[in-house]
């Protein structure tokens, strides 16, 4: 049972937030104003649950007691049975609400798609999947920056790096694609019209950013320019503008040969390989402290099959929630938001029973 005092308890510093948001000290200093604003926006939404929640069981108490009086009785049944639908769904809202908010998901999301076993057809495989996530970045209001990639040829990808950003949530909506995509299907390759397996891997990381403070030193990178290839390995220009950073003390890796300019190239370069790095000391972290990501959220298991593309079936089946669409033909085309929606929704489960357990 949800305490309305526990609820009434978080949302008093409401006012003071209100406060804070008003306040040349806290506007002036931008980290300071996004952490003030993160939680006002937390604690207003807890607010407006509470408030359908409560307001709702109130008035349940009172149409109870006014179904003892026969003269009211059948309206007082009709607004009961409103009532009883209606609470299970306002109390959800609320138990959502009162999850703690995860800061990174509002971070731009750092995206890798990597070709695995299958060889040319993993790389027309990863171009494709590459493609899926633009056609639905470019539907939801997201920005697509190409960071790397490494074409191969027939027209796929070895690897491609990409960030997503300006929309609702990058890396909240996008988290949940880390881990293996395998594909059956006949390749563009085969002559026989035989159905083969292949796969290509997907990292989906949070982009760093000035929150973070993380300072690398110059000591710790070594910087190699090269010159930028294209299909085939074909120059596309004459000039040593690609950028490769290895951090040295753990040996990531990250490059770009995107820009024409050795500068913009060194820049996005540095912002991959910082994403890595977090990701990597947040890896470390956790297993010091013996703690286990659950299942779906953020997990990053690079070989973790987490879903399979079936193209003669026009089925599409995601192994960690069981879900199965016969809409696979719409999904490559970017129509994702059905299984991102059902992942979401199988997290948020799982965290409700997570929080239910350690109460």
């Amino acid at each position: 049972m949800i305490s309305r005092e526990a609820v009434e308890a978080q949302t008093e510093a409401l006012a003071a937030l209100e406060a804070q948001l008003a306040d040349p000290a806290v506007t002036g200093n931008r980290q300071r104003y996004r952490e003030v604003l993160r939680e006002h926006t937390r604690l207003t939404r807890i607010a407006s649950a509470a408030k359908a929640f409560f307001g709702g069981r109130d008035e349940l108490e009172a149409a109870r007691e006014m179904a003892a009086d026969p003269e009211l009785a059948e309206m007082a049944q009709e607004e009961i049975a409103r009532l009883e639908a209606a609470l299970p769904q306002a109390e959800e809202q609320l138990m959502r609400a009162l999850l703690p908010a995860d800061p990174l998901d509002d971070r731009n999301a750092m995206v890798e798609i990597r070709a695995g076993t299958g060889g040319e057809e993993a790389a027309l495989f990863a171009g494709d999947l590459f493609r899926m996530y633009l056609r639905w970045c470019e539907g939801n209001g997201y920005n697509v920056s190409v960071m790397d990639a490494s074409p191969s040829e027939l027209g796929g990808y070895k690897e491609i790096v990409f960030t997503v950003s300006e929309g609702e949530q990058p890396y909240g909506r996008l988290r949940f694609e880390s881990g293996g995509h395998r594909v059956q299907r006949v390749p563009a390759t085969e002559a026989q019209g035989r159905i083969h397996t292949s796969a290509a891997t997907v990292i989906v990381l949070p982009e760093a950013d000035e929150e973070d403070d993380l300072v690398i030193p110059e000591s710790e990178l070594r910087i190699d320019i090269f010159c930028a290839g294209g299909h085939g390995g074909q120059g596309v220009n004459t000039t040593y503008s690609a950028i490769r950073i290895t951090h040295l003390p753990t040996g990531l890796v990250a490059q770009c040969q995107d820009e024409r300019s050795q500068h913009r190239n060194k820049e996005k370069a540095l912002a991959v390989l910082k994403s890595r790095i977090l990701d990597a000391r947040r890896s470390a972290e956790e297993a010091k402290a013996g703690t286990l990501r659950l299942t779906l959220r953020g997990s990053g298991d690079r070989s973790q099959r987490i879903r399979t593309y079936n193209f003669p079936q026009n089925r599409l089946t995601d192994h960690r929630i069981g879900l199965t669409l016969y809409a696979l033909d719409r999904v490559m085309e970017g129509d994702l938001g059905e299984i991102l929606d059902a992942l979401a929704a199988a997290d948020l489960q799982q965290r409700l029973e997570q929080t239910g357990r350690e109460a």
